[in-house]
């Protein structure tokens, strides 16, 4: 029998095989394109593929800032993390989450952050004409979705539920229009995801467990991609709702109504903001069967038929804007993009995002299922139990084919949850190996955001 120092020498050398797995599943994804003809490349229409964006080395004025936010949660972290009070600690890991996507999404200069959400693809372009007739735009929304009508939407708009452009009509409207607001916006409402995560771990898992995931949470690789993107606001609104199934989940009375309400309310807004937020069905499940309370479904889901009954009422069918976006995606490049790639590079993009801690932290799970049959509540497993859900999401939405490129910022509403189960490697192990996992976590986003430029 291996002794009790053997034991975690060989699970940490399996994490790092698994994190060494996903840094040559990056280098295979960004080394086979070049392996073919340049006809081949250009249908991938990702010059830094697996990345949506081309490689270009650059510094910015986000550049000094995120070293030095880099160093303080890479030393302190760990230790912070121990000690500050639970709710502090979640605003702290949020805020500082915040403060490191809008570092890296500055390293490209601060022109690219505020005005990435502006362009004649993007959701702001069709905000003028939907803020004079917010009605008509909603009833007309599905219709409009397929390409080569003269009122077309634009690629983002006409690639997302009318959720997504009423959020930014509604911004307009109370003063909050134009690129700079959205941009902060969005990188706000994904970075609060770290908190609402906490918040979901704690409940169903251990205090220990979550306080292992803050700084994780705060150096979370995919923050490259939260500043800003409308991907970011999906990401934070969804892992809300999922913190509020939790809390519903083990509440009693009126706590676990109220919250039940606010959980479908939310998650049934989400499926309205983005189409492949249905997986996020795949979450709640876990966070059900983690609690072993199906209770919460008898007012989650009322409440979610709620908003679609509102949107319905308002002339806009869910299926229907589904359809139309299956339709819009191949009249365009999804196409010709190959996915014989895509397939297996979108799982690098993927892990871009997560991190080589995150990829580790999945291989945590095989060595889980046996303790998946037992009751979860309560014990750290449960964080291992969300990271699988996660893992079923990336999984589901990469077969969908639905998804040809740009994952690692459309899916950062899965990926935010896989990273965060990277405190499965370092509960009880030390603030040495904590550090260390973090400084690859933070490497691997410093070097992506300053050798590739995202497209605009």
């Amino acid at each position: 029998m291996p002794s009790e120092s053997a034991a975690p020498r060989g699970t940490v050398r399996r994490d790092v095989a698994w994190a060494a797995g996903s840094v040559a599943l990056v280098a295979a994804a960004v080394i086979v394109p070049y392996l073919f003809d340049e006809g081949f490349r250009m249908r991938l229409v990702a010059e830094a593929a697996p990345l949506f964006g081309t490689f270009d080395a650059h510094a910015g004025i986000g550049t000094v800032p995120a070293l030095v936010l880099a160093a303080a949660v890479v030393l302190q972290g760990p230790a912070l993390a121990r000690r500050l009070p639970f709710g502090r600690l979640a605003v702290v890991t949020s805020t500082a989450l915040f403060a490191w996507a809008l570092s890296l999404g500055t390293v490209a200069g601060w022109e690219r952050f505020a005005t990435k959400l502006t362009g004649y693809d993007q959701y702001l372009h069709e905000v003028p004409g939907a803020r004079a007739d917010v009605g008509g735009a909603v009833r007309e929304f599905a219709r409009r979705i397929p390409d080569y009508h003269p009122d077309s939407w634009t690629v983002h708009v006409s690639g997302h539920p009318p959720g997504a452009l009423l959020t930014f009509v509604g911004l307009d409207r109370i003063g909050l229009g134009g690129g700079t607001w959205a941009a902060l916006f969005c990188t706000a409402a994904g970075a609060s995801a770290a908190a609402a995560i906490l918040v979901t771990v704690r409940t169903l898992g251990t205090e220990e467990i979550a306080r292992c995931c803050a700084p994780f949470l705060a150096l979370f690789p995919g923050a490259l991609w939260l500043a800003p993107s409308g991907d970011a606001y999906f990401a934070g609104t969804a892992a809300w709702g999922i913190a509020a199934l939790a809390v519903a989940a083990v509440a009693r009375g009126r706590r676990a109504v109220a919250f039940g309400v606010l959980a479908g309310l939310l998650l049934g807004w989400a499926i309205f903001l983005n189409y492949g937020l249905i997986l996020m069905g795949v979450l709640a499940v876990a966070v059900l069967l983690i609690a072993r309370n199906p209770r919460p479904l008898l007012t989650a889901v009322p409440s979610a038929l709620l908003v679609v009954a509102v949107f319905a009422a308002a002339g806009f069918w869910w299926l229907d804007g589904y359809h139309g976006v299956v339709l819009r995606y191949y009249q365009g490049i999804a196409s010709f993009r190959p996915f014989a790639y895509w397939g297996w590079a979108n799982l690098a993009a993927a892990a871009c995002a997560l991190g080589p801690a995150g990829a580790a932290a999945i291989g945590r799970i095989p060595g889980a299922v046996g303790a998946f049959r037992r009751p979860l509540l309560g014990t750290p497993t449960a964080l291992l139990a969300l990271v699988a859900g996660a893992v079923v999401m990336v999984l589901a939405a990469d077969l969908s084919a639905l998804s040809k490129a740009e994952v690692e910022r459309i899916w950062l509403p899965f990926t935010v949850w896989i990273a965060a189960g990277a405190g499965m490697l370092v509960q009880r192990r030390g603030d040495g190996l904590a550090r260390g996992w973090l400084t690859a976590q933070a490497v691997g986003a410093l070097v992506v955001a300053h050798a590739v430029l995202i497209y605009q």
